[in-house]
């Protein structure tokens, strides 16, 4: 995964990728479960059985956060998993952490994604994309979009226009009940999942700024011009 700019330790990255063809990279709970126990799994240095530990222990991947993995490679602050795409906020924490991770991460998903639906070819369109980020502002704006973008699946026109106050209270409370976004241990409440996050080391301003209503306004407030098409749907 070489890139124009290498990873800088300490700096904070939106990645975000797609099913190959828009195609859908979760197709059942199981699916978006296994890719959420991945996230916790990837970030170490050591190799991880995920498969041996399932198969001894005969526990399920949600009962699986309660193992111990030193979270070497990078501080996980947001995520967010839709139907064909994903979208993560990472800070890289040692060298080559973002690359080995997201390495990591897309070849041990694809293997299970592969055998499970008897898949053939790649399953996401190329590399991981990344957006450096450099400031609170854009911080803000990156943590409100990752968090908003389920909302798409109720409101789908969101992203081009103001929604109305009805059209709020139903984002808010599809975003409360949606189980695959870190904005449920932002906003909702403490969970199993949490142990993916670097919560504690999370900026403060992430813990207080989940309202959906806040979230909708560091949007609209965010930068106007963004070079990666953040606005437009994913």
């Amino acid at each position: 995964m070489l890139r124009d700019k290498p990873f800088v330790n300490g700096e904070t990255y939106h990645l975000f990728n797609r099913g190959a063809h828009k195609q859908a990279i979760f197709k059942s709970e199981k699916d978006y479960r296994r890719f959420l126990v991945l996230l916790y799994f990837s970030n170490t240095m050591e190799r991880v059985q995920l498969g041996n530990l399932l198969q001894n222990q005969g526990r399920s991947l949600i009962d699986l956060l309660e193992e111990y993995v030193d979270q070497s490679l990078v501080d996980i602050f947001a995520y967010t998993l839709m139907p064909n795409h994903f979208h993560l906020v990472l800070r890289q924490k040692a060298d080559n952490g973002i690359s080995t991770f997201m390495k990591k991460l897309a070849t041990a998903y694809s293997m299970y994604f592969n055998i499970k639906y008897k898949h053939s070819g790649v399953l996401f369109q190329g590399r991981f994309k990344s957006r450096h980020v450099g400031d609170e502002a854009y911080f803000r704006y990156i943590f409100a979009y990752v968090h908003l973008n389920p909302a798409e699946l109720v409101v789908p026109e969101w992203k081009e226009r103001t929604p109305s106050y009805l059209e709020r209270g139903k984002i808010k409370a599809y975003l409360s009940k949606y189980a695959y976004s870190s904005h449920f241990d932002y906003a909702i409440g403490d969970r199993a999942e949490r142990k993916i996050l670097a919560f504690n080391e999370a900026p403060e301003f992430l813990k207080t700024c989940d309202d959906v209503e806040i979230l909708l306004q560091s949007f609209n407030e965010g930068p106007s011009l963004i070079d990666m098409g953040d606005k437009k749907s994913w």
